[in-house]
């Protein structure tokens, strides 16, 4: 879990950040952010005839990623399948809440052997918060920009579809 490459400064705050971080084997690469906010993303490599999963490194106000964040985002990574089967059990359980409002077609998909979820997008946070966003599919809730799955520490603890760009 080290940085390196050029530490590029934020203008106006003075803040120096790494270009890039390493987690668990994978390189997040700074990305494009508010200035009030520090952002770095690196995909997972992509499984054969699928989708690259994604995850975002998020830190605001803007600064380096401390050792506790850090450590976390390793924890993530080494485990993305994991957490990943976690959250679509957890979706299987909860969307059959009365409040999520599913129709009975899609009551139906939660017995279904594979959950219509799919690209998976883990984001942590710097207050030790994380979720993984299903970024496509076929429920309702999940229109126009996913499904979100939030963990405390291992464990999924909520879900909520994302009607704005949270």
């Amino acid at each position: 879990m080290s940085d390196d490459g050029e530490q590029p400064s934020i203008s106006g705050i003075g803040v120096d950040l790494p270009a890039t971080l390493r987690i668990a084997g994978l390189a997040l690469k700074r990305t494009e952010s508010p200035p009030s906010l520090a952002c770095w993303t690196g995909c997972f490599p992509e499984p054969a005839g699928g989708n690259a999963a994604v995850i975002s490194l998020v830190i605001e106000p803007a600064a380096p990623p401390e050792e506790v964040t850090l450590q976390l985002a390793h924890d993530v990574v080494s485990r993305f399948d994991v957490f990943v089967d976690r959250a679509v059990g957890y979706c299987r359980t909860r969307l059959r809440e009365r409040h999520f409002e599913l129709t009975s077609e899609e009551l139906s998909w939660l017995d279904l052997p594979e959950l219509p979820l799919a690209v998976p997008e883990a984001v942590v946070w710097a207050d030790q918060t994380w979720a993984i966003r299903f970024t496509e599919s076929r429920f309702r809730l999940a229109d126009p920009y996913g499904i979100l799955v939030t963990f405390n520490g291992t464990q999924p603890v909520d879900v909520q579809g994302l009607e704005d760009e949270q």
